[in-house]
Parts: structure tokens; C-alpha cells; sequence
């Protein structure tokens, strides 16, 4: 199929210059499928127009990497090489503007030892962790997608693969706001005021606990730390001041919960990919602040591997709020990728908080964030939670209480 040029390099360019915010005399790392060197080329192009030092690229591969799984020994795909680590050191001084395009297939992993995975992930993740800690704050980064034939297929069964690829990139340019004759960058500059407008009006209300409730059987409490803000939309790069769209789609407003103070039960509506397998029909119970049980239709044993991978795995880490109205929700059907279902309903995280959203947070070390009440982890998952008929309400210390969603969007 042929996708218009001229759209694709609008598309390069929203992510380079709008997305990543690419400054001259950065460093890029961009990390991208081999299928797709064409927008990779694009990309590359456009930030060094965009003044780039550097562009150094990291290749990826969905078969390879289950050939990887399939045959490699684990303690193989476990070991981080010095190489690999020095890459990682080196990413901590040149600080750089880490571009991801997300294409694989979500089943790419399907059938493989989940336990296998999980362990492996685990090792690589902990190695990884410090160096990602260090860099965080203190650089720019941009999460977008582009379609695959694996991934069209799969959200689209029944349709030829150049239908499903059309549609799926309709949809993909529909939610980042990239439109025939229209003006993408204006488009996410009016996005952006209103998303940082309902943050403003959350971070006035003083809410300390949010209620969830929905007829699927969530009934659920968590608790806020009460210095923490609610942010959305874009980030600001504390080294140089570059303010950056982190994902692209977004449409949440975000905070990270009191780490280990929820009580009551989640109900997922929509199936969860994490490690290239699927999560389907699951929900997650919680007391004390922790995951104590599970129950998935499909991949019970990834769900309960992914809620131990280390102690702060089956605690909060996020909680976003996303109205039905949301222009992945309208596209109506399911991506099958985190980067856009998260974007079409209110969801949770579970593992890694955000230490930004407290007052001088980015300044803060891990021991203090987590002192504060930010969880800490070598995860990040986001499952979805906006059903239909999601009601959230917002309690305040004096025991006051206003509306935040009915019948899952903004209640004002």
C-alpha cells in the first residue's frame, strides 16, 4: 500500500520537533523496527535538520527476538555485557533525546515460557534501572507508533492486509492530530491548554482519596500523597528547560497514588499486551496497598509473574484519567498496544511512580522519592479501568466530596 510521503514526513517531523523537541547539538538515540528503515530515515533526517549532534540508531526485530527466547539458554539472554553496559554508562553524559516508534506485533512473543520472559526482563531491567535513574529529569524523550502488517492484522482480522493497513493508519494519524489540510502542530498546541486546564482544576480541589466504582465489579479506593500535582500532555527538560510530549497519542492527566495505601478491587476492560503476549478479561484485587490476588481468562501466569517481578511490582504506580471522548476511544476498536488503549480510558499503573509530580521532585534521589511516597520498581504497566459507567469521586481531608467522572467522563 502507499502512504503519502508528504504525510509520513509531517509525521517525522510533529515527532521530532513537537514530540521530542529535539535542541540543536543533542544527541538522538532512536529505536525503531528493521521493517521500518524507510520513517526511520525520515526521522533521522528531521533531527538533524532539527540541529542534532548525533543520531545513533537501535534496531529492533520481533523475530529475532522470539528466535532469542525459542532457542538461547537464559542465562544467555539474562547476562547484560559490558558493551551493553557501557552503552548505558554513555547514555548518562551524552543525556539523549531517546526516540522510540512502537510497530511490533502483539503476539509476537505468543507461546513462549512466560516464565522465561519474566526472568529474563527481570535481570536485564535491575541492571538497567540505575542508569535509567540517573538520566530521568534530565533528558527528552518520545514514545510513538507505525503500523505493521502483524499489527494491522491483528487489529483488524478479516480485512486484507492492505485494508488493515489503511485503517490502521487512519487511525494512528487521527489520534496525533495529523489531518488533511490541517495544521497537526496547532492542533496539539490547542490539545495541550485544555489538558493543562483540568490539570489546574485538579490540583485546586485538594483531593486526598479517589472512589472508583463501575457495575463490572470495580469498587476500588486509593489514596493520594497530598503534595504530589497532577500533570498531562508535556514534560520539561530540567537540564536546558525543553518542554516535550513524552507520548504521542496522549490524552491523560496523570499523578503517582501513595505508594502501598489502596484497598479493593480493578476491573480491566481491555486486554493488556506486556512482553509480547496477551493478558485478557483480568482484574486485580488490592489491600493493604498490594496486589494479593488476580484473575485473567487468558495468561493468569504472565499477570501473576508480572505482579512479582520485584517487591514494588504489586503496588500503584500511576493514576490517569482519560474521558470516553477520547479520539483513540473513537476509533473503536482495540490497538492492542499500551501506547494507545491507555490513552482511550482511565487507567492505573502498576510498579514505577513518577517523582516529578512532587514539589522540587526531579531533584530527588530514589531513597527520597520512595521516602515520600512514590512507588519504586523495575516495571511500569498500565491496564485500563474506564468502563462505561466509571464513576470517580474526589475526597478532600475534611471529608468533602465532588464528582470527578460519571458514566466514564468528566462529570463538569
Amino acid at each position: 500500500m502507499q502512504i503519502s510521503k508528504e504525510k509520513l514526513s509531517e509525521y517525522a517531523r510533529l515527532i521530532v520537533r513537537t514530540g521530542a523537541n529535539v535542541q540543536p547539538g543533542q544527541v538522538v538515540q532512536l529505536s525503531i523496527a528493521v521493517e521500518q528503515h524507510e520513517f526511520a530515515a525520515m526521522i533521522t533526517e528531521e533531527a538533524y535538520l532539527a540541529g542534532a549532534k548525533k543520531v545513533n540508531l537501535n534496531w529492533l526485530s520481533d523475530g529475532q527476538n522470539r528466535l532469542h527466547y525459542r532457542y538461547a539458554e537464559e542465562s544467555v539472554l539474562s547476562e547484560t555485557l559490558p558493551w551493553e553496559k557501557e552503552k548505558l554508562r554513555q547514555m548518562t553524559e551524552d543525556l539523549p533525546v531517546r526516540i522510540f516508534i512502537e510497530s511490533e506485533d502483539p503476539d509476537a512473543l505468543a507461546g513462549l515460557d512466560p516464565e522465561k520472559l519474566s526472568r529474563v526482563m527481570q535481570s536485564r531491567a535491575a541492571v538497567a534501572k540505575p542508569y535509567r535513574d540517573e538520566i530521568d529529569g534530565r533528558h527528552q524523550w518520545c514514545i510513538a507508533a507505525l503500523p505493521s502488517e502483524a499489527w494491522a492484522r491483528k487489529c483488524f482480522p478479516g480485512k486484507s492486509d492492505e485494508e488493515a493497513m489503511e485503517l490502521l493508519y487512519d487511525a494512528v494519524f487521527r489520534t496525533v492530530r495529523i489531518s488533511d489540510g490541517g495544521d497537526a502542530v496547532e492542533a496539539w498546541r490547542a490539545h495541550i491548554g485544555l489538558i493543562e486546564k483540568k490539570s489546574a482544576w485538579l490540583n485546586a480541589q485538594g483531593f486526598t482519596s479517589l472512589h472508583y466504582e463501575s457495575g463490572n465489579g470495580t469498587d476500588f479506593t486509593v489514596e493520594l500523597i497530598p503534595e504530589a500535582h497532577w500533570e498531562g500532555a508535556g514534560s520539561t527538560n530540567r537540564e536546558n528547560g525543553a518542554y516535550y510530549i513524552p507520548n504521542m497519542p496522549t490524552e491523560e492527566i496523570f499523578t503517582s497514588p501513595r505508594a502501598g495505601k489502596c484497598e479493593g478491587t480493578l476491573v480491566a476492560v481491555k486486554p493488556l499486551s506486556w512482553n509480547g503476549q496477551l493478558i485478557e478479561d483480568f482484574s486485580i484485587t488490592f489491600s493493604k496497598g498490594k496486589a494479593v490476588s488476580c484473575r485473567a481468562a487468558k495468561g493468569q501466569e504472565l499477570l501473576e509473574k508480572m505482579l512479582h517481578m520485584d517487591e514494588g511490582a504489586c503496588m500503584l504506580g500511576e493514576v490517569a484519567l482519560v474521558p470516553k471522548e477520547s479520539p483513540v476511544n473513537r476509533c473503536g476498536f482495540l490497538f492492542y498496544s499500551t501506547l494507545f488503549d491507555e490513552n482511550a480510558c482511565c487507567h492505573f499503573a502498576v510498579g514505577q511512580g513518577f517523582k516529578e509530580v512532587l514539589p522540587d521532585g526531579e531533584h530527588l534521589n530514589t531513597e527520597e522519592a520512595t521516602a515520600a511516597g512514590i512507588n519504586d520498581s523495575i516495571i511500569h504497566v498500565d491496564f485500563m479501568v474506564g468502563a462505561e459507567d466509571l464513576s470517580i469521586t474526589g475526597f478532600r481531608p475534611d471529608g468533602s466530596s465532588t464528582a470527578i467522572f460519571r458514566n466514564g467522563t468528566w462529570a463538569e
